[in-house]
């Protein structure tokens, strides 16, 4: 079981589970998706990021200052969508971080995903990855929503074939009602943050 008591209190989720974040801008939904990997970190799991936004320098940057963790010495794992498709410099992979062409290459965002959790189980020994995708917005940006949900759907098999747990991040209001309908579908839970001084968070088909 994951638990996601520190992040979203009285949740606790299946291994295999694949949980949508929703929201309009500046509601915090990013940062509740990262409590939720740097959470389970501290748990010696898993954390897999896949990044259509930050370069990897930033996304690290996200576990530093969380209390009970050494960055140094937690599983991480990025699979970065947006440096080589910047252009600055050559880059290679590295044991922490692999490169993507961009947001586009979905294909090679499944590869380094897949590399990713074989890596963590395999030859680490970590059988619980939290798996983040930030995010859904940025690939429909790309792409049509056809392709995105055809990728989405083979992504949240790998995980749960992994019995991993997916987490995915959404600008609710840069979509319209049919599209964010087609996708809520292939999750199993969604976090619905509402905007207002206090946002308030909805879930619905999490235990």
């Amino acid at each position: 079981m994951y638990n996601l008591v520190d992040a979203l209190p009285d949740a606790e989720l299946d291994p295999g589970t694949n949980v949508l974040i929703a929201g309009p801008p500046l509601t915090g939904k990013r940062q509740l998706a990262y409590e939720i990997l740097t959470n389970g970190a501290v748990r010696n799991d898993g954390s897999i990021v896949v990044t259509t936004k930050d370069s990897a320098d930033k996304v690290l940057e996200r576990f530093d200052d969380v209390d009970g963790l050494e960055r140094d010495e937690a599983t991480i794992g990025i699979v970065d969508c947006v440096t080589k498709q910047r252009g600055i410099g050559a880059v290679e992979d590295d044991p922490r971080i692999k490169y993507a062409s961009s947001p586009i290459d979905m294909t090679g965002i499944g590869i380094k995903l897949s590399e990713f959790l074989r890596e963590f189980y395999e030859e680490r020994g970590v059988t619980e990855n939290r798996v983040l995708l930030d995010s859904v917005s940025t690939l429909l940006m790309y792409s049509d929503l056809q392709t995105v949900f055809r990728f989405l759907h083979v992504f949240t098999g790998r995980i749960q074939s992994a019995d991993a747990m997916g987490v995915y991040v959404i600008d609710s209001t840069a979509h319209d009602d049919q599209t964010m309908n087609t996708l809520k579908q292939l999750f199993d839970g969604i976090v619905e943050i509402e905007e207002g001084d206090d946002p308030e968070i909805r879930t619905a088909g999490l235990t």
